[in-house]
Formats: C-alpha cells, structure tokens, sequence
C-alpha cells in the first residue's frame, strides 16, 4: 500500500526575488542565467548592493527539488520531501511553508541543528531570465541522514534533485536515495537542474543517474546538449536513452520532447508573455509528475506540465498559488 504518490530530496533554500537590469547583473560580476553558488559574504554583498532593488523584494520557500514537490501536492499528490533546515526563523518558516502546502517530512526537521537556513538570490531581468546566487548554508550538509527509509519504502516515486550534486555528502545521499527506491521498486526521477551543473559536475550527475540509469530524466534543452556534449538536439534525445527509461527535455515557448520508453512525443506550449522563468522547470515536472501519477499518458501530462509552466513564467515567484492548480486540472478536464 502506497502511503505517498512522490518522495523528494533536495536543498531547502528561502528564495528572494529581486528585479534587476542586465546592467546590474554586470556591474555585479553575475553570470545572467545560471546557478551559482557563492558563499555568506558574497551574498551579503550582494543584498548590499541591491539595496535600493529590495523594496520590491520578495520571499518564498524554494529550492528546485521543493518547488516540484509543492507543486505536486498541489495539483493533488501525496508528496514528501527530505531537506536540511537550521534552527533558525528562516527554518521554521520554511517548516511551515512545507506543512502549509501539505507536503509530508522527517520528524527530525523538527529537532534541527544549530547554522543558517540556506538562502538564494534570484535576479530577474526586463527579459524574464532568471540568475540565482545561492548560498547553501546548511543544505550543503544535507546528507543520508536526512533520508527517510520508510516514506520511501511506501511512495510510488522518488524524485533527487540535480542540484545535489555540487554537495559531496547530498551527492552520496542521492545515490544512496536512488539504491534504496532500486531495490523496494520504487521509481525513480532526476532533473539535471542548471546547465553550470551539468557543465561543473558531469561525472557526478552520471553517478548520481547509476549505471543502470532512473526510470525518469528531466532536463531542459541546455542541459540536455552539455550533458550529451553535441549541438543537436536529435543526437541528445538519442544519448539520454543511454540514462533513462524515460525523458521529458523542456524547450521553454517550443514546449516539450517526451520520450516514454516506446515512442517520441512533441508537445506545444502556451503562448504568454514571460516575465519570470524563475521555477518554470520545477513546475514542468511537479506537473508532469501529477500526470503519469494519475495515469495520462505522456502526451497529455506534457501538456498539462507545459500550461502550468507557461503560467508560472507570467508572474512572478517560482510556484502557483493552490488554487491556480485547480483551474489548470479544471482545463484540462473540459478539454
């Protein structure tokens, strides 16, 4: 008996939203459209030098692996997600943030250790593109510790975050999370998460993906090309079958490549104005997630997942609102 349709593991970041200028972004030393990892000072100095930007500032609970999971339990999964969090206002506040979304975690995040709640910046651009600086804080100590070897045993899914990789002891615990979920026939999903990931961490990304690859892979069309190191998309879609049973590759406003093991699927997406990409690709695989959890095939959980990424680019913040899920499932009922 399944207790959870979705387990996930990833960083547990308090996510501010700043509006920036490409101007600011270089007067800043910052790399436009990628994660980067900086550490407390750096980022301080930041916030510093954006001080003026800050009254438009705003918070949330984030990180990409939680970003899914939320999304996921909004649309109607029984989700759980494994993190680190600090004793600190910013951990209780992302405690209450997860409860509030109903989304299950380890009764040690209760119990939580002395440190800074990780944190990352996220500068938005007149062109929507959003830059992060991250400082990891206590999430860089995420470790197999955090996992929860029973939810796991009743979920359905696991889903790792790529972004483990940069962290020698959330690497481990991703692979151990991957082991476990193997070996109970739980399935399992990993987004590659940034291109500077791929691009910084290849090798770490192929052991965390196992010699016996993941059931799903998610990546958008960068990622995809760094990862198989070619130009071509068609020559990328045939290399990740090397890592996976199944793939979605994100194309941004041309929608989505799906692959189900079988057959290749193209699916559109919306047309919007995008004013902030912050979240859209976490938001593509909560969606699709719900999907293929729910029995949809690949085709019409792509679509489904690429309307609610459309939507979240159109506003800003990285999630939707919950009952911006409902009006989705109800299009997509009427459809």
């Amino acid at each position: 008996m399944h207790q959870y349709d979705l387990y996930g593991i990833g960083a547990a970041l308090l996510d501010t939203e700043i509006e920036v200028t490409d101007g600011d972004l270089q007067s800043l030393g910052i790399d436009k459209g990628v994660m980067t990892l900086v550490d407390d000072q750096r980022q301080q100095q930041l916030v510093d030098d954006l001080k003026n930007h800050m009254v438009t500032a705003s918070h949330a609970c984030g990180g990409s692996g939680a970003n899914t999971v939320i999304a996921a339990s909004y649309f109607g999964l029984d989700t759980f997600y494994s993190c680190k969090v600090a004793n600190d206002d910013n951990g209780d506040f992302y405690r209450d943030n997860l409860a509030a979304a109903g989304v299950g975690y380890p009764k040690a995040l209760h119990n939580a250790d002395t440190g800074i709640t990780g944190k990352c910046l996220v500068l938005i651009t007149p062109d929507a593109e959003r830059s992060m600086n991250t400082y990891l804080g206590i999430s860089a100590e995420l470790s197999v510790s955090e996992l929860d070897s029973e939810a796991l045993g009743k979920s359905r899914w696991a889903y790792i975050e790529g972004y483990l990789v940069s962290s020698d002891t959330g690497r481990a615990a991703a692979i151990e999370l991957r082991k476990q979920a193997g070996a109970c026939g739980v399935k399992t999903a990993l987004s590659l998460s940034d291109p500077m990931m791929v691009q910084l961490f290849h090798d770490g990304l192929k052991e965390m993906i196992g010699d016996s690859g993941v059931d799903l892979l998610f990546c958008n069309r960068d990622e995809a090309l760094k990862f198989c190191a070619t130009e071509s998309l068609d020559e990328a879609a045939q290399t990740l079958r090397d890592y996976c049973r199944a793939f979605a590759v994100t194309l941004g406003a041309d929608g989505a490549l799906l692959w189900d093991g079988e057959q290749v699927h193209r699916v559109s997406s919306p047309s919007v104005k995008a004013i902030d990409t912050n979240g859209a690709g976490d938001m593509f695989a909560g969606a699709f997630l719900y999907g293929i959890n729910r029995g949809m095939g690949f085709a019409d959980a792509g679509e489904l997942a690429c309307r609610a990424a459309a939507q979240v680019v159109s506003q800003y913040g990285p999630r939707l609102r919950a009952e911006q899920h409902k009006t989705l499932l109800e299009q997509e009922a009427s459809a």
